[in-house]
């Protein structure tokens, strides 16, 4: 059966009709409001899942601005082979953290943020960071990137202890109010083939002196399709750079917005 004028099926109505309900309680359920009020526009680089081309070949195109970025780690992948390609090893672990860069949660098992269920995305959370612990004892989990899904209103309420901020999606910047427990990011693999797009939104954060977060996977010459090509990335990062804009990691953004930590 097609809906009449659209063109759709019943099943993909449904689809929509509940992808937007995700979105919208994604969105206003279990707010931490927070305030971007800054004279200089923000800019952050993370990657999820953290494949080792982030680190290895991303990582090396952020220092070779003077830059750092946020890599957000599910523990549970350490030394497997992912959708986006070799995952990190203990290694890579030690050595973003020796280059400046910050390392995020990602959950212990890559929980489906919708999926799976408040209570089991928690434990989740709670597991990342005792195997961290056992890793890396200096080492501590101060924001989260939530994968594959938007998050549930209970999940973020649930994790919002653990962590200083929590990032989604949502292909914007944050600016005015964010929500500390669900900021926007824009993921650059949904715009390879736009740099205008990507310019736009580097263009419209600094009007609007935000803090535009940029999410990715894989950095390599054959990308993912969650991923993109070294050329494409340092394109993004040296038009950052020109903008004006601070360039950090997504904890050190949120300080320098004056951002406090839980004692």
């Amino acid at each position: 059966m097609m809906n009449d004028g659209a063109g759709l099926s019943v099943s993909q109505l449904a689809r929509r009709a509940r992808g937007k309900y995700q979105r919208i309680t994604a969105h206003y359920l279990s707010q931490r409001p927070f305030a971007i009020k800054s004279q200089i526009p923000i800019v952050s680089f993370t990657f999820d899942d953290f494949p080792r081309s982030a680190l290895l070949t991303g990582g090396v195109i952020l220092q070779s601005f003077g830059l750092a970025g946020t890599y957000y780690a599910s523990l549970g992948l350490i030394g497997t082979q992912s959708d986006t390609g070799a995952m990190f090893l203990l290694e890579d672990l030690k050595a973003l953290t020796a280059q400046g860069h910050e390392l995020g949660c990602h959950t212990f098992n890559h929980c489906h943020a919708w999926n799976t269920s408040p209570r089991l995305f928690e434990e989740s959370v709670i597991e990342n960071r005792r195997v961290l612990s056992t890793l890396m004892p200096a080492t501590f989990f101060k924001t989260l990137s939530y994968p594959v899904s938007v998050p549930r209103g209970r999940t973020k309420r649930r994790v919002s202890e653990y962590f200083a901020c929590c990032r989604g999606g949502g292909q914007t910047f944050n600016a005015g109010k964010a929500d500390l427990n669900y900021l926007s990011a824009f993921f650059l693999e949904q715009a390879r083939d736009n740099p205008a797009a990507i310019k736009h939104v580097i263009e419209q954060n600094s009007k609007a002196k935000g803090w535009l977060i940029f999410a990715t996977h894989d950095i390599s010459e054959q990308p993912t399709q969650w991923g993109c090509t070294p050329d494409f990335f340092e394109d993004v990062v040296q038009h950052s750079v020109h903008s004006g804009a601070r360039i950090l990691p997504v904890f050190q953004a949120y300080e320098a917005l004056g951002g406090k930590t839980s004692s």
